[in-house]
């Protein structure tokens, strides 16, 4: 059975394809660098902060498999330029938020639109790289795109914040997404999966509610809250799960398709991309912070900062295709995954006076050892899964590493958090009030010290530059733990994955799959 490979059309359209991914991870990485200057601005709490931060990846988590499912109904190249239109939107809302609370809810609008976007790429990719050996090269383009938003919104963002207020970086969704809108319908084909099925709105409700008081309960802890609120709505959150895992095994149509699990390849890949992205996204705002309050770095200079771990995942991402063809995907996923292990257990040594080195160095052996296996577990979740159910796979492979980036965003941030108010003692001389905005955030200490005396300021900065180190130290020495665990699981559950050299069985690409002609 011969595959068609794909053309000169197809590639010109990962070219567009590229293109939201670029802006999702720009906003991601210019958000971290605008952390303080937001602080300073909006003056939010620690628990708006980091509401701030990961709700917008939080409702992207949520809304995949509704989205996912959306697409394969109306088309997915429909609802990417809906969602496109969507983001464009938000992004100036966001930019212009008057307070925290106004940002929070920009934010969630942008991660229901963020939603739109990945699964409906990510199932495009599938349909339109059927060859084995081309799609794993596609997706290592696509996510190399992913990486170059991370080059250029540090830069760029780093620019804004020179010059303008912080609400300037998220403006730049707007002509990134216009872009997307004129170019997508005039090379992108259009796919939609015939027989697909409605969508249920009790399932869409489950899985949210499910996800929210998970994490809600997670930070409630971690901020010191006490009485059983917390705990009530971490067990309500996974009970909200239970039932929803049970309603998809009664429908005829479910959001999930418990089926795909049923492939060892498919399950063992998708956990440990989990895992994996669990890691990132706290040390990466942590990181943002140590630049510029503790290394006393320009916006600009932190961004610059940046590129030599951006460079290295470049380059596990590049070297990723030629490495499977090679050997087993799921060894050099765990060698490579060895080496980020390494770069938690330096970042675990940094201090408040150790300088930017051993950071910097630190998140190079991150990056480029866990790049190998972005590339190839995503390949092998939608590789899995055949072209009728590639809606659903591409869902549940951005689900996994939407969910889990910001869960990891809630548990690693709370878990620095946490040891930075253990940590931190303030002066007595700083009121209570001012005292208690200290104890929140690290920005919130910078922005009181410079309120205080000399002495006291000094006392109060060194004192919170050191338990904020701290915090870092701890969920660094968290992640490499997460980190090992994930590369025994590539070792053991991927190990019978042939080289993509060796072609796996591949499904017929014409079954069951409606080519809508543009």
């Amino acid at each position: 059975m011969s595959i068609d490979r794909a053309g000169k059309r197809e590639w010109t359209g990962l070219a567009v394809l590229i293109l939201p991914t670029l802006l999702l991870s720009i906003d991601v990485s210019v958000l971290h660098l605008a952390v303080p200057a937001l602080s300073a601005d909006l003056r939010p709490t620690g628990a708006q902060l980091l509401w701030i931060n990961d709700i917008y990846g939080f409702l992207i988590a949520g809304f995949l498999i509704t989205m996912g499912t959306l697409g394969d109904r109306i088309g997915r190249r429909k609802l990417l330029l809906i969602g496109a239109a969507a983001f464009g939107v938000a992004s100036v809302l966001a930019a212009y938020a008057p307070n925290a609370e106004s940002l929070i809810a920009a934010r969630a609008l942008l991660g229901v639109a963020g939603a739109t976007l990945m699964p409906s790429v990510l199932s495009l990719i599938s349909n339109m790289f059927r060859d084995p050996a081309q799609r794993t090269v596609a997706i290592s383009l696509w996510m190399t795109g992913f990486t170059g938003g991370m080059v250029i919104g540090p830069l760029v963002g780093g620019v804004l914040l020179e010059h303008f207020w912080w609400g300037s970086v998220f403006l730049l969704g707007a002509p990134v997404m216009a872009v997307l809108l004129v170019a997508g319908p005039l090379l992108l084909p259009e796919y939609r999966a015939p027989g697909s099925g409605r969508i249920d709105l009790p399932s869409v409700v489950l899985s949210i509610t499910a996800a929210l008081a998970v994490i809600y309960g997670v930070k409630e802890f971690a901020s010191g809250a006490t009485g059983w609120t917390p705990a009530l709505s971490v067990a309500a959150g996974l009970a909200l799960a239970v039932g929803f895992v049970r309603r998809q095994r009664t429908l005829a149509d479910p959001l999930i398709d418990l089926k795909l699990f049923a492939e060892r390849r498919f399950g063992g890949a998708l956990a440990t991309l989990l895992l994996v992205i669990m890691v990132g996204p706290g040390v990466g705002l942590l990181s943002g912070q140590y630049l510029q309050l503790v290394a006393g770095l320009s916006p600009l200079g932190a961004g610059l900062w940046t590129l030599p771990p951006t460079v290295a995942v470049i380059v596990g991402f590049v070297l990723s295709p030629a490495l499977a063809r090679r050997f087993r995907p799921g060894y050099v996923g765990a060698a490579g995954l060895l080496v980020s292990v390494a770069g938690f257990v330096l970042l675990a040594q940094v201090g408040a006076g150790s300088g930017i080195g051993p950071l910097v160095a630190g998140q190079v052996l991150f990056f480029l050892g866990g790049s190998p296996l972005l590339v190839l577990g995503t390949d092998m979740v939608v590789g899995s899964a055949p072209p009728e159910r590639s809606g659903s796979a591409a869902a549940l492979s951005e689900t996994a590493q939407e969910f889990g980036g910001a869960l990891g965003l809630a548990l690693f941030g709370s878990l620095a958090a946490a040891v930075y108010r253990a940590r931190l003692a303030v002066p007595e001389e700083v009121p209570a009030e001012a005292a208690q905005a200290a104890r929140d955030t690290l920005g919130g200490a910078a922005t009181v010290a410079a309120r205080q005396p000399a002495p006291v300021a000094a006392e109060l900065l060194d004192g919170a530059r050191a338990a904020f180190t701290d915090g870092l130290a701890a969920t660094a020495a968290a992640g490499a733990v997460v980190l090992l665990v994930a590369a025994i699981l590539s070792a053991v559950a991927l190990r019978q994955v042939p080289p993509t050299g060796h072609p796996p069985t591949t499904p017929d690409p014409a079954a069951e799959r409606e080519t809508i002609p543009t």
